[in-house]
């Protein structure tokens, strides 16, 4: 088995920790040692993880974000001499290391990769145990998907982004959240003693993925049960709305607003906002928190096809097969971003000149493009004025972007420049 080095820890390279090659979860039932089982607290590690992570359904409670089968709008296959010629590409990584287009993906830990441009799939590809119809976990794309969803009903005036989150969350006095506004919670500018520390089990994430049930809870536990115990007992750090800091309870605030607003559960208003209008394939899901609440900063699952399909969405600026789901300036505003001189401030030295908006990565490049990013590697890049979108889903051994992103950056840039020259 061959190893690759990741801030000198090694890990099992992409063909070595493949789950067939490493047998997880084969036979039946499988034996002790190739059995992953939520309970272990294994499911979201490496290496088991290349295989839970295209397997949510059966690790974790999760509610589906159903499809209309009579509105399903297929996807022709890419052809074969598109495909072969995108994988002729060669790049550098941000080291100035030549990659070929093959190394690259296995280098991030790919498990599905497509891409459309002008409005046609020219490449389509699965790794490791993500198959056409199972829906991958996609982290904080999750975010993006409800950040939309929220942009459009500011649009339409249901919701109003100035408005403090205590008017529709009163059970938030007292928290942070308090003085915190709508507008501070898209572009992620909430001052909110919270780390996002995947590394240390002491960091607030890991109270939240306790909370929300995508962690087995330690024993003792005496922690909050559910999202939205959880909230009201974060606190405020530093003022609101003078940097960008991410930080994923700001989504679960701004789903809970959503979800009083329209009296809807979250998984019911996807479905009837975007699954069905954009007539996905396959049902999505989410996970959801012991009480029933759906996880929206990151329990989202959904195939590479119908990810594809919300990029295409955006990318034509709200319109798909020729109605208008999403409206046009909610994705003219997207493109506009963010608050350039907020970035810097969170120290993303491999994203310069980004900014965050909508809870959207914004490029502020020539092509108007801007990223959805989920841990481990999930990526939904969307270029409007290049009609091009690549939706990627992997399973990363690191968790942050930092890890994948000096290949990842370059990578796409490649075949940028290759489709759009």
């Amino acid at each position: 088995m061959s190893v690759w080095s990741f801030d000198g820890t090694d890990y099992l390279d992409a063909a070595s920790s493949d789950p067939a090659t490493l047998g997880w979860m084969q036979g039946f039932p499988p034996p002790n040692n190739r059995l992953i089982r939520f309970s272990d607290d294994r499911c979201l590690e490496f290496p088991e993880s290349r295989w839970s992570l295209s397997h949510i359904r059966e690790l974790m409670a999760t509610t589906a974000v159903q499809r209309d089968p009579s509105r399903v709008v297929s996807l022709a296959v890419p052809p074969l001499s598109q495909q072969q010629a995108i994988e002729t590409i060669r790049f550098k990584d941000l080291s100035d290391q030549e990659l070929s287009w093959e190394h690259g993906l296995l280098r991030t830990y790919t498990d599905g990769i497509a891409i459309m441009h002008r409005g046609h799939l020219v490449y389509e590809r699965y790794f490791g145990a993500l198959r056409p119809n199972y829906p991958h976990l996609s982290f904080s794309l999750t975010k993006s998907y409800l950040a939309t969803l929220a942009a459009t009903l500011i649009h339409h005036g249901t919701l109003n982004d100035g408005w403090l989150v205590t008017h529709l969350i009163p059970e938030l006095k007292g928290s942070a959240y308090e003085d915190a506004t709508v507008r501070q919670l898209l572009d992620m500018e909430v001052g909110v003693d919270y780390s996002e520390d995947y590394a240390d089990r002491h960091s607030a994430v890991w109270q939240y993925a306790w909370a929300t049930g995508m962690r087995p809870k330690p024993n003792p536990y005496t922690g909050p049960t559910g999202i939205r115990a959880l909230l009201p007992t974060l606190k405020k750090h530093g003022d609101h709305g003078n940097a960008f800091d991410y930080k994923t309870p700001n989504t679960e605030v701004l789903c809970w607003m959503i979800e009083r607003l329209t009296g809807q559960s979250t998984a019911p208003f996807l479905s009837e906002q975007l699954w069905a209008p954009l007539g996905c394939e396959f049902d999505g899901s989410l996970i959801v928190d012991p009480t029933g609440v759906a996880v929206a900063g990151a329990g989202l699952s959904v195939t590479l096809r119908d990810l594809t399909r919300f990029g295409a969405l955006l990318c034509h600026y709200g319109v798909a097969s020729g109605r208008q789901i999403i409206p046009e300036a909610v994705v003219e505003d997207l493109m506009r971003g963010g608050d350039v001189t907020h970035f810097p401030q969170a120290d993303y030295p491999l994203l310069p000149g980004y900014s965050y908006h909508n809870q959207w990565w914004v490029t502020h490049n020539p092509a108007g493009a801007f990223e959805g990013r989920g841990i481990h590697g999930q990526r939904l890049y969307v270029a409007p004025k290049a009609e091009l979108v690549i939706a990627r889903l992997a399973s990363h051994p690191i968790a942050t972007s930092a890890a994948n992103d000096p290949i990842t950056q370059p990578l796409i840039a490649a075949v940028s420049r290759f489709l759009c020259s």
